[in-house]
């Protein structure tokens, strides 16, 4: 026959043994292996201030302003004090809690209870308690530990989040630099052009009252004079549209983002100068990206916290203390046959809640699967930019080539086309098309010269520059 306690203590011993291989269990926290593309061979650039590499001053004095008072970088700081709070508060479950208590209570008993009372007995008491009290839970299954741990990564996370946002601020700083300049060198373009079409206009009138020529090429110079001042009108636009949005990307006031005055003196021919930097795949760029060292150590928080919510599985061990002083006089209060004391233990096992301790498990694995999934689409978002970045890089500059040429072939143009009429060889609309395409071609060289800045700034945030990365 079998001894009843015997099976309860085999019973005992595959629970506790149950127990403590599934408090060793850990989620694994690394990121999961992806196909990568190959490393380039070149050694990547040092992009912790690539900016400096345009040498220009004033684009190194906005960046200064932008990175200390820009709104977004101060919410972001904001963020990462509230995670190291979280810290705090998630370590503060691992040591032992201790309070001062001072208690006192006046009661009075039945007088018709159960057990007769004594005559003269007074039913009215007082009681009085003051004493040191400590409580401290033994983090048997790490659920404490893992949560501390959680919260560190998700520190770490959110301070890889501000440096996320300090590269894309550095980034949107020098694009609304850039356009600024782009817009004002066609601004200018456009107000000599306006001047030169003024000044045709009123040769025009001239000539045409002197009856040298007819209405059709005095509408015609007219015309384009209007489309050249509605140009005008557009380019003053983008100039005041530029001003307010780098204005604001600095975090200046509202006051002064409404006067936006930015000073800037970048002619247009060091506008067509642009620096050169290598390009190739750096092999390092995993490490050299902020947001995926931010989605890494989310993908760790995450893990940690599926741990945290397994130990809710397994009992819990409390202990207790305390020591002082009772008494039903306040004048004994602190006297020696005062004194109290006690300590005790708890051992703790959820019986009923289980679902919902197994619901919570399921949400965090869950939450640790998203994770995941970030990490991936972060990863391959991270590659693609780069890879757009060198094609852009490259591009730019073959189309900036082009239209420097394209614009250089039309200058000449429009002096032939200018010696033609002057010598009777054609009509004044052939200088009027001359001028016309020589001007779109300078606009779009302008645009052009832009463009290979906005592709060397999309290169340096895609290859993680604008803070000083750890190797």
């Amino acid at each position: 026959m079998t001894d009843p306690r015997r099976t309860l203590r085999a019973l005992a011993l595959v629970t506790v043994t149950t127990f403590a291989l599934a408090a060793c269990q850990s989620t694994p926290s690394t990121p999961p292996l992806l196909d990568l593309p190959p490393a380039s061979a070149t050694a990547a650039p040092d992009l912790e201030r690539w900016w400096t590499t345009f040498n220009d001053p004033t684009l190194t004095a906005l960046m200064e302003e932008a990175l200390a008072h820009n709104l977004d970088l101060r919410a972001a700081m904001v963020r990462v004090d509230l995670a190291r709070a979280n810290v705090l508060l998630a370590q503060s479950y691992l040591y032992p809690s201790m309070n001062l208590g001072i208690d006192t209570r006046r009661n009075r008993m039945t007088l018709v209870g159960s057990q007769p009372l004594p005559e003269n007995f007074n039913p009215t008491n007082n009681d009085y308690l003051v004493g040191l009290r400590a409580a401290y839970e033994v983090d048997l299954w790490g659920r404490y530990r893992n949560g501390a741990s959680a919260a560190r990564s998700e520190l770490l996370a959110t301070e890889y989040a501000r440096q996320t946002v300090r590269t894309a601020v550095a980034a949107e700083t020098a694009r609304a630099y850039f356009g600024l300049l782009a817009a004002d060198a066609e601004l200018a373009m456009l107000r000599d052009t306006l001047q030169s079409r003024d000044e045709t206009v009123a040769l025009q009138v001239d000539l045409h009252q002197a009856g040298l020529i007819g209405d059709y090429d005095l509408q015609r110079a007219q015309a384009e004079r209007a489309a050249v001042a509605a140009n005008v009108a557009v380019a003053e636009r983008a100039v005041g549209t530029y001003e307010s949005a780098l204005a604001a990307i600095v975090g200046r006031s509202p006051r002064e983002v409404f006067a936006a005055k930015i000073t800037r003196d970048l002619t247009q021919v060091r506008l067509l100068d642009v620096p050169e930097v290598p390009s190739g795949l750096p092999s390092d760029l995993l490490e050299r990206r902020p947001d995926i060292r931010q989605v890494e150590a989310q993908l760790a928080a995450a893990s940690l916290r599926v741990d945290a919510a397994r130990a809710q599985y397994f009992p819990s061990l409390s202990l207790t203390a305390s020591y002082g002083s009772e008494s039903a006089a306040l004048a004994k209060l602190f006297s020696t046959p005062a004194l109290a004391w006690g300590i005790g233990a708890s051992l703790l096992q959820p019986l009923i809640g289980l679902k919902a301790i197994e619901a919570n498990i399921e949400a965090e694995t869950a939450r640790r699967e998203a994770a995941v999934v970030s990490y991936t689409q972060t990863v391959q978002s991270a590659f693609r930019e780069t890879r757009d970045a060198l094609i852009a890089n490259r591009s730019t500059r073959d189309a900036l080539a082009a239209q420097s040429e394209r614009a250089q072939r039309l200058k000449t143009s429009l002096e032939l086309a200018e010696l033609r009429y002057r010598s009777g060889y054609s009509g004044y609309i052939e200088v009027l098309d001359a001028q016309r395409q020589l001007l779109q071609a300078q606009t779009l060289q302008i645009l052009a010269a832009r463009d290979v800045r906005f592709a060397l700034i999309d290169l340096a945030k895609a290859m993680g520059g604008g803070w000083d990365y750890v190797r």
